[in-house]
């Protein structure tokens, strides 16, 4: 403690009745009953995100899925006239060069640390503030997303990611991808981001296509219907339909990361209306569920 630290010699007796008060409040602290539940901001993220940071189940999933995409790689280069783009993939493109396709956010990249934020705070999404978590460049790898991704490229295969990042968020992106050693394609632009191009919106066929006039498109891998097609801004009976139509592209050439936290199946609850209320949004997912009808 420096001189200009140290209390007046006065102050000696009244400092220890007060050191001793504040023991007395700590060891009152150390003894009162834990935060309840009312104590805690209400979230629908909560279970999602305490399974996406906690659980195996989530890390086996993703693995599964990877080791999965592995599989599938291979036949898929044996395989001439394979592709995962069947709405984009035109022409003869049998001999042109390999390429897969990887969705970042819950995909290749975990941001359950976002999700955990809102959950601990009581808030919601907001385009700033996600922003300012891309700039923090502290997303994590999603279990098996970057041995998948060394794989493909060790077999000649271009690995590119599809984005709903915006192209002013991609130096960070770049960066925290990075550090942890993903492919990122040499002298070709691999990270395709929203609004990198006029016509690169929140839908991804656009970048698809881009990709798919150079290269035969293997495998799509994703954690939302939309990394796959545009038909997830459909209604739930739209989305249905449209899954009966491709269903037997998943675990071929569309991989699926599991994603409990966000997503398109959540947002056709109401609409796709982000300008509704948290509270409208939460009343019309209770009510798009099917509850059993009780004892």
């Amino acid at each position: 403690m420096t001189t200009k630290d140290a209390p007046a010699p006065g102050w000696r007796r009244s400092g220890w009745r007060l050191s001793m008060f504040g023991l007395a409040v700590g060891v009152a602290l150390a003894v009162a009953p834990p935060a309840t539940a009312q104590d805690a901001p209400a979230s629908d993220l909560l279970n999602a995100t305490l399974w996406m940071q906690k659980s195996v189940e989530f890390k086996g999933t993703a693995l599964t899925a990877y080791a999965l995409a592995r599989i599938r790689l291979d036949q898929a280069l044996a395989d001439k006239k394979w592709t995962a783009a069947p709405e984009e993939q035109k022409g003869s493109f049998a001999g042109l060069p390999p390429a897969v396709i990887l969705d970042l956010d819950e995909t290749a990249l975990d941001n359950s640390g976002y999700q955990a934020w809102m959950t601990m705070k009581g808030t919601n999404f907001t385009p700033q503030t996600w922003t300012a978590y891309v700039n923090s460049e502290t997303s994590l790898p999603i279990p098996g997303a970057i041995e998948f991704c060394k794989y493909a490229e060790s077999k000649g295969v271009k690995v590119f990611y599809v984005s709903n990042r915006t192209a002013d968020e991609e130096p960070a992106t770049r960066r925290n991808m990075e550090k942890f050693g993903f492919p990122m394609g040499g002298n070709v632009d691999t990270v395709l981001t929203s609004r990198e191009q006029p016509d690169w919106s929140s839908a991804k066929s656009t970048r698809r296509a881009y990709i798919a006039r150079e290269y035969r498109i293997l495998l799509n891998i994703g954690d939302n219907y939309g990394d796959f097609t545009d038909a997830f801004r459909g209604s739930e009976a739209e989305r249905l339909k449209s899954y009966e139509v491709n269903k037997a592209r998943f675990g071929r050439e569309w991989i699926v990361i599991a994603n409990p936290t966000y997503g398109s199946f959540e947002s056709a609850t109401f609409g796709h209306d982000f300008k509704k209320t948290p509270v409208e949004q939460r009343t019309a997912k209770r009510g798009a569920l099917e509850p059993w009808k009780g004892p």
